[in-house]
């Protein structure tokens, strides 16, 4: 059994095909896929979406791209849909929020400071309900453990780390795991391959970002859920352990991290 902590499976990329993919990874022993949100606009469509097929959960939350054009009223509807999430079982997190400070634009004084008010306004909804995030990390590893450690929501999941061994330490200190995915299969990324080696396995759990970050026999094409279980054979190989033994504990993290997570 495998859990995808991280997909975007409404993405406009899967077209028409997201139940279809949802379908092929769990024929692949993907049991639980998380679709996070990026915005209001798409709040319904992952909730309808994980509704509608038998293994997949939501989280809602305003992703750091989208914060250029979010509205300070978005916050208020967000905490309101969260308000109303908590009694659906499919709901299990908020995210993806958190900081993006490589796209140039985002790194302009005006913009960071709105992201960090989005980000830190959606802790504050995080904890508020007690619940995990979904966290946004790019070129942002320790501001973003800075909010954290001042806003403490319970526990979260630093997608797509590639940070060093110290900031992974400061994750795991707060109650976070660490995402890896398709990242972790080119044999150039020697610092993810370290970390995904040597870092607690009990502090790791797998995600895709699918259509996003495809593992090296995917790459350029797009990504997708069905890919998790070669991707944790690699974990599986770069740690010297079996697949069963990292299927096992991986899944076990996710649902740690995640309690809301019902696998049907």
């Amino acid at each position: 059994m495998w859990i995808d902590t991280h997909c975007h499976l409404d993405a406009h990329e899967f077209g028409n095909e997201s139940v279809a993919q949802a379908a092929l990874a769990k024929a692949q022993g993907v049991d639980m896929i998380v679709l996070p949100a990026v915005e209001v606009a798409n709040f319904a469509i992952v909730a309808q979406l994980a509704a509608s097929v038998d293994n997949a959960c939501y989280a809602l939350g305003i992703h750091p791209i989208y914060v250029p054009h979010a509205k300070e009223d978005d916050l208020r509807v967000l905490r309101e849909q969260v308000a109303a999430a908590m009694d659906d079982p499919r709901f299990v997190a908020l995210g993806e929020i958190g900081l993006d400070f490589f796209i140039p634009m985002l790194t302009e004084p005006a913009m960071r400071d709105k992201q960090v008010f989005f980000f830190r306004e959606q802790l504050k909804i995080a904890r508020d309900f007690n619940l995990p995030v979904l966290t946004h990390v790019r070129r942002s590893q320790d501001v973003v453990l800075k909010h954290v450690r001042q806003i403490r929501p319970n526990g979260g999941i630093a997608h797509a780390f590639n940070g060093s061994a110290q900031q992974a330490q400061g994750y795991i200190d707060l109650g976070f795991k660490l995402g890896f995915g398709g990242a972790m299969t080119f044999t150039r990324a020697l610092q993810i391959r370290r970390l995904a080696a040597d870092l607690p396995l009990e502090s790791i759990v797998l995600e895709t970002d699918a259509p996003d970050i495809a593992p090296s026999w995917v790459h350029p094409g797009r990504n997708s859920p069905d890919q998790v279980p070669r991707i944790g054979a690699v974990l599986a190989e770069l740690r010297g352990m079996t697949v069963e033994q990292v299927a096992a504990t991986t899944t076990e993290n996710a649902q740690n991290v995640l309690p809301r997570i019902s696998v049907r």
